[in-house]
């Protein structure tokens, strides 16, 4: 089969379709990954056979802004390269241009918060499109992947397919600390994720976090985008700070604190790790909720401060309420072994070969 990938948005979402797209290259099928041209290096980065389709990165909302231009970009890709099988995510651009070629399309996410929504806007934003193309009403997804542990999922979710969630990220030379636990003390990582060049969406001022932290007899490590390491590595002086495969390094950790990233919080789950989250969007506040819920992790959020009260002490207090109560660390490595029982992408992708066409 040839089977085609759709990305847009953020590197994170090049490495959460990457375990199902490999399992497909392994299984002897042919894959391409349709990306935005920022995510180009991403998708090289973790050896998937990648194709430009728009120069600028998509931002989910916006399909109905840059439909043209993709559907178009997609269609001509199609008259060269057919493919069988389509799989998106949370836009519903390949969604129509699955239909339009009359090939089966899966939708993949990781997502805990209904999405009714904002899939009702994306559809009406569309049907312009729709009626260009000479199309009627979209057909519903032939499969609908769903990575997030069925634990984290509200009442009312709409019927899914699991399958587990597989890290994968842009790797590099490890050194013995990165893959070690440190003696005697706890670990604590920090990070902001792959949207965000500096990680000022954390509620305070990271010297200030860093210092309360390592303060408290915790070591500290800040996963940052190489273009922010330079200057975050003088402002906090000895702490490790750079690009840290978060795969490599959860296993190691006994608290993440970060801005409550799909794929952050998704590889944290992963390893078992507590979380402190600070959403920096509704979105990921959202996914904060349902973790608070479950008992794997607290949330502060800095977007809707508590009146009189510091952010900086209010995150701190958190980080150390988690540290000293094994009861976090307990529930977060129950969703662990959750997420580890759930179908693997090898298993899933049987049944995506098997999807009857439209």
């Amino acid at each position: 089969m040839k089977i085609l990938f759709t990305v847009g948005g953020s590197q994170a979402i090049v490495f959460a379709v990457t375990p199902l797209a490999s399992a497909a290259r392994n299984a002897g099928h042919e894959v391409l990954l349709a990306a935005d041209e920022p995510l180009m290096e991403a998708a090289e980065s973790v050896g998937l056979p990648a194709v430009c389709i728009t120069p600028d990165r998509m931002r989910y909302g916006q399909d109905g802004m840059t439909a043209t231009d993709r559907l178009d970009a997609l269609l001509e890709l199609a008259e060269v390269w057919t493919p069988d099988l389509v799989v998106g995510g949370l836009s519903h651009v390949p969604r129509v241009f699955a239909a339009r070629i009359k090939v089966p399309y899966a939708r993949q996410v990781w997502h805990v918060a209904s999405m009714a929504h904002r899939d009702r806007t994306a559809e009406e934003m569309l049907q312009p499109e729709l009626e260009r193309l000479g199309m009627g009403e979209l057909p519903e997804p032939g499969m609908f992947i769903n990575l997030c542990p069925p634990s984290l999922r509200p009442p009312g979710s709409p019927a899914a397919r699991s399958m587990r969630w597989v890290p994968r990220v842009r790797q590099r030379r490890l050194e013995p600390w990165v893959y070690t636990r440190p003696g005697g003390r706890p670990r604590v990582l920090i990070t902001a994720g792959t949207r965000n060049l500096v990680l000022d969406t954390l509620g305070t001022p990271l010297r200030r976090l860093v210092d309360k932290l390592t303060g408290a007899g915790a070591e500290v490590l800040v996963a940052a985008l190489p273009e922010a390491a330079e200057r975050l590595g003088v402002e906090l002086g000895d702490v490790r700070v750079g690009w840290i495969p978060l795969d490599v390094v959860a296993p190691t950790c006994d608290l993440a604190v970060h801005h409550g990233g799909a794929t952050t919080v998704a590889t944290m789950m992963n390893a078992g790790v507590p979380q402190m989250i600070i959403p920096d969007k509704r979105m990921s506040a959202n996914v904060a909720e349902s973790l608070c819920g479950f008992g794997a992790a607290l949330m502060v959020d800095g977007q809707r401060p508590d009146a009189g009260r510091d952010p900086g002490e209010l995150i701190g207090a958190a980080c150390r309420e988690i540290l000293s109560d094994p009861r976090y660390a307990e529930r977060a490595r129950l969703l662990a072994e959750e997420s580890a029982s759930l179908p693997t992408p090898a298993e899933v992708l049987r049944e995506l070969e098997v999807l009857p066409a439209p």
